[in-house]
């Protein structure tokens, strides 16, 4: 069984015991977390699209930590006018564990 999951407005493909990352989430680590947009569901031998989700699924999450990702280096630059700027930049995300995939026909 996996689902496909709208998580932060991204979209992600999920199985139970999955560990993925995602945008920060503003909860603790050890909390458990529902999302209720799932998209799509396929259990062994059934396929159910959402319109826009499917009504009656869910699936259940425990945040496992919160990591910075690796560092992205901005560099802009003006030719002949002496203007360069470099900036870094590390983006906030959020370590989770799938539990549990939900679905109530």
């Amino acid at each position: 069984m996996f689902a496909v999951v709208k998580i932060g407005g991204h979209q992600y493909k999920v199985k139970e015991n999955d560990k993925i990352f995602v945008q920060k989430i503003e909860d603790e680590p050890g909390s458990k977390v529902k999302f209720e947009t799932v998209l799509l569901l396929q259990d062994n031998e059934k396929t159910y699209v959402g319109n826009p989700y499917v009504p009656g699924a869910f699936v259940e999450a425990t945040i496992l930590d919160h990591v910075k990702w690796e560092k992205i280096i901005v560099f802009k630059k003006k030719r002949r006018k002496g203007y360069k700027v470099t900036k870094g930049h590390r983006q906030n995300y959020t370590q989770i564990e799938i539990n549990k995939i939900y679905f109530e026909s």
